[in-house]
């Protein structure tokens, strides 16, 4: 019996030994990466960042180098510093020619996030579909929920628990009208009253075929809407932005970035380059003219200037963030929120 509990004593501290030595030794060698805020500048024609350095000041500069003051970095990045341009009275009539207002920066700025944390967890069955044209300004939620079997499409009554077959039929037999197979393998929608609009969700049906369904006055609206040949979906991520341009933006099996025009529904790809979201995440601020992408890539913090119009990639840089670790066990980790084992390198 001793020995055998000293055999277990023995193993129990070996695996502590293996689970947090290398934690240890990776939390006091860690350095913090501070890379500047940097965003694209059209004015300049190439990226412009702000740090903090090392003599506490802040150092506004260019790609090139060049330093400017605080009033002069606001200039050059126009759309996103509009607010302080209004109130010092400096807002520009025109940004490349082109007549702006306040209002219209304010409408076309967005911020898209893409993180490995939401990608990487399981998806909720149970989903609830707003009234898109209430004709009241302020979105409701509704008093039932659906969830979308082999079957169809199924609400339930939320105060009885009860299943609206008639409601359910209408939108079953207007998605299978459309093409539609069940079931869905994946939907994005954003059902919170707290946003303009609402625009429903977007789903790829079982045989990963694209489709826009929500509710308008009551009845269920269908669009299946046409990729190009050679792509297959993966991920869907619906905007609703306040500019309406889009309807959702997508992530295909070869990690390439899609956008859905929503008037149209054009499916257009971005010349991003290729990327993991289950495990590298993505931030882009956009605003009328074009997009700042940042793509963390391991060791390196990548960022892309995209044209706002057709996508294309206009510039592009990366900053350095190596890292100072060992291989070690962990049972938590900054790509998903399950507790398991598993050797992080």
């Amino acid at each position: 019996m001793f020995k055998t509990s000293k055999i277990f004593f023995c193993l129990l501290l070996l695996f502590m030994m293996v689970w947090q030595l290398p934690a240890c030794y990776n939390f006091f060698v860690a350095k913090s990466v501070d890379t500047p805020f940097t965003l694209y500048s059209g004015i300049a024609g190439e990226f412009a960042s702000l740090k903090l350095d090392e003599d506490k000041k802040m150092h506004y500069r260019d790609a090139s180098g060049k330093e400017y003051t605080e009033e002069q970095f606001d200039s050059i990045l126009p759309t996103f510093y509009y607010r302080q341009l209004v109130t010092d009275g400096r807002f520009p009539d025109s940004i490349h020619g082109v007549a702006v207002t306040p209002r219209q920066v304010q409408m076309s700025n967005f911020n898209m996030r893409i993180s490995p944390l939401d990608l990487n967890k399981p998806r909720l069955g149970i989903q609830q579909m707003l009234e898109s044209m209430s004709g009241r300004v302020d979105l409701e939620l509704p008093d039932d929920a659906f969830r979308i079997t082999s079957e169809g499409m199924e609400f339930v009554e939320m105060e009885t628990n009860t299943i609206d077959r008639d409601k359910s039929a209408r939108f079953t037999q207007m998605m299978k009208q459309k093409g539609f197979q069940f079931p869905a393998t994946y939907l994005s929608g954003n059902p919170t009253d707290r946003k303009e609009y609402d625009e429903g969700y977007v789903m790829l049906d079982a045989t990963k075929k694209l489709f826009h369904v929500k509710q308008t006055v009551g009845r269920p609206y269908v669009r299946a809407i046409a990729l190009p040949e050679d792509m297959t979906p993966k991920h869907l991520f619906i905007t609703e932005f306040p500019s309406r341009k889009w309807l959702c933006f997508l992530t295909d099996t070869d990690g390439y970035l899609w956008v859905v025009e929503r008037d149209s529904y054009a499916v257009r790809r971005t010349e991003i380059p290729s990327f993991i979201p289950e495990e590298q995440s993505m931030l882009i601020i956009g605003n009328m003219f074009d997009w700042t992408v940042k793509v963390n890539r391991g060791t390196e913090e990548c960022y892309y200037a995209i044209s706002a119009q057709d996508y294309t990639l206009i510039d592009s840089m990366a900053y350095q963030t190596p890292r100072y670790t060992i291989p070690g066990l962990s049972f938590t980790s900054t790509k998903d929120k399950f507790v398991k084992p598993r050797i992080v390198r």
